[in-house]
């Protein structure tokens, strides 16, 4: 496998946010409260909600209020004449159309014809609605009860502002997905069938602008990462001349769990853009004194946009540290794999003292590093450690009987049964639902759920893994090495920013890595490993004291010098400079889930 990592910039050395769950812009059929698209996520305003429609009503179909400072920074930022055409292709509940109004008028000094607008909405109730808010916001809407995809593209309009519907895959099917999909190819963008219905959504929406219109959406956070959005990144750098994000701190439906960005494209037809300029909000309410932003130009403008959120002198220092060798990506060191799937850990993992207690042979059980991964927190996980997690009561046993069960293993199978263990689909499907597939020991394990970073842990004990965890295998070449001292060097600063940028945030804060997104995660190389790998042993025991004592960042300190600094690979000033990225990316993603509470 390739020692470089020209992976990383073909792919942007990014990551990703969580697939979150975004905004949909269709208005729910509140008239009996039983739209078609009542699984999905709307805004609503109070002139729809019905009078039994409850909070927890709203909540439990995912309806919930479009901030106003949104819908009027949208307008405000693409509407700059009183004479433009303006469209907002999914009109909902009108919050977006009665924001133009307000701009148009502003613009027009009160003089002229009322203002103008047109709109598209699928459903019947919520178009009369829109109607009705525009009129009594002094406007004229024209509001087409249709489905946008059936609306042939008009590319005669200045602006498109709105929220696209969000409906992920698993419910975005048949007719829909078909006529979407179609309508995305009509802007040459080809979208696969993991596509979720706002990246179509996006791309009609720019076929009726006009050369030099103005594209303003509310759109998931799954714009800057998630690999099937890769062509609507494309599209979009490659159509317009300008291209804006503004990404928020905070979660601005906090009810709803979402996270968003503002996509602001200008001069549609007169790309491509050279760069995108990327401007932070800490809220809905924080637009009205948003600053410049800084530009970001992306490697690869269909690669993950994540990087758009890290300091530029940041990234500058990642890309030498790999041009130069000194990092490379996990999989230049061996493959990231799932971990074993039993179809129920708590039948299947047992404690030492449990087994005892059923009478299972030492034959028919197997080495286990527990569920979960708050037990791997330091460099290794040795026979010592499993040991004493065993007497603290953890699973530390994996049941595997034999071909032919003991006795006592016959009997816990017909516990098993009688209680409906193999009824589960895992176990369902095997030829023998009691012997569980085995994944063989690996020499690293690497947590894919975490509060703070990944860590890579040293399996000396050579334990068996569930897959609530990944098990890394490394090359015959590198496998010594690799075991004694690439868990200790993965704890520096580029290493954590970058685990930032690869990995995906989940609710409550939690970054998740996928053995797919670890393979492109950034390590130091097996060269440098090597050339200081003295180093590395010499502060090895100050390390583990630290993470003993729960502190991360003083472990990550003296790797830095003995891996980094000292070994002049980096300036201790870009040492902090890679330290302060990933803090603000931690921090970014720990403030949106705290936001929400």
């Amino acid at each position: 496998m390739s020692q470089t990592l020209k992976i990383l910039p073909r792919t942007e050395l990014f990551g990703t946010l969580r697939p979150c769950a975004a905004i949909n812009s269709r208005a729910a059929n509140v008239a009996g409260l039983t739209s078609p698209a009542s699984r999905m996520i709307f805004p609503v305003a109070n002139s729809l909600i019905h009078p039994k429609d409850t909070p927890e009503l709203r909540k439990e179909r995912g309806a919930f209020f479009t901030p106003e400072a949104i819908t009027g920074f949208v307008a405000r930022w693409a509407i700059r004449s009183g004479d433009d055409r303006v469209l907002e292709p999914s009109a909902g509940d009108a919050a977006f159309l009665v924001a133009a109004v307000s701009q148009l008028a502003k613009l027009r000094g009160g003089k002229g014809d009322e203002p103008a607008v047109d709109g598209v909405e699928i459903h019947a109730h919520s178009a009369r609605v829109a109607r009705q808010r525009v009129r009594a916001a002094g406007g004229n809407a024209r509001v087409r009860q249709s489905d946008f995809f059936d609306v042939a593209p008009d590319p005669g309009y200045d602006v498109v502002i709105g929220n696209p519907p969000y409906i992920r895959y698993q419910s975005f099917s048949g007719e829909a997905r078909a006529k979407s999909r179609q309508a995305a190819l009509r802007g040459g963008v080809a979208l696969t069938g993991l596509a979720s219905s706002w990246a179509a959504f996006t791309v009609h929406s720019a076929l009726f602008l006009k050369r030099g219109g103005r594209l303003g959406l509310v759109l998931p956070a799954e714009l800057l990462s998630v690999n099937y959005a890769a062509p609507v990144r494309q599209f979009l750098f490659d159509r317009f001349r300008k291209v804006e994000l503004v990404l928020f701190a905070q979660r601005v439906f906090p009810e709803a769990e979402a996270d968003v960005v503002l996509l602001l494209a200008e001069g549609y037809g007169e790309g491509p853009a050279g760069h995108a300029t990327i401007r932070q909000a800490r809220n809905a309410e924080s637009l009205a004194s948003l600053e410049a932003g800084q530009a970001w130009t992306p490697v690869d403008p269909a690669g993950k946009w994540t990087s758009s959120m890290v300091d530029q002198a940041a990234l500058d220092a990642l890309y030498s540290l790999t041009r130069a060798g000194h990092f490379a990506p996990l999989e230049s060191w061996g493959d990231t794999t799932l971990g074993i799937v039993t179809g129920n850990n708590k039948y299947f993992a047992v404690s030492p003292g449990r087994a005892k207690e059923l009478g299972l042979k030492a034959a028919e059980l197997l080495p286990l590093s527990p569920p979960g991964s708050s037990h791997l927190r330091g460099l290794s996980l040795t026979a010592e450690l499993l040991t004493k997690l065993g007497k603290d009561g953890q699973s530390t046993r994996l049941f595997y009987p034999r071909e032919e069960p003991s006795k006592e293993a016959k009997a816990y199978i017909d516990d098993g049964h009688r209680t409906g263990v193999d009824l589960a689909y895992k176990c369902r499907v095997r030829k023998v639902w009691y012997r569980v597939p085995l994944v063989r020991p690996a020499d690293l394990l690497l947590t894919c759920m975490n509060a703070d970073t990944p860590r890579l842990v040293s399996n000396e004990a050579d334990a068996y893994h569930l897959n609530s965890v990944h098990g890394v295998y490394l090359c015959e070449a590198n496998r010594d090495i690799g075991r004694e001292l690439l868990s200790l060097a993965s704890l520096n600063s580029v290493t954590l920013m970058h685990a930032e940028m690869v990995g995906r945030a989940y609710g409550g804060g939690i970054l998740k890595l996928e053995p797919k997104e670890a393979d492109l995660w950034a390590v130091p190389s097996l060269s440098l490993v090597c050339a200081r790998a003295p180093a590395l042993r010499a502060v090895k025991n100050g390390v583990v004291s630290q993470l003993v004592k729960g502190e991360l960042m003083g472990a990550v300190d003296l790797v830095d010098r003995a891996l980094l600094v000292d070994g002049r690979v980096l300036s201790r000033k870009q040492a902090e400079q890679m330290r302060a990225a990933r803090e603000l990316l931690a921090n970014r993603r720990e403030m949106r889930s705290s936001s929400g509470q």
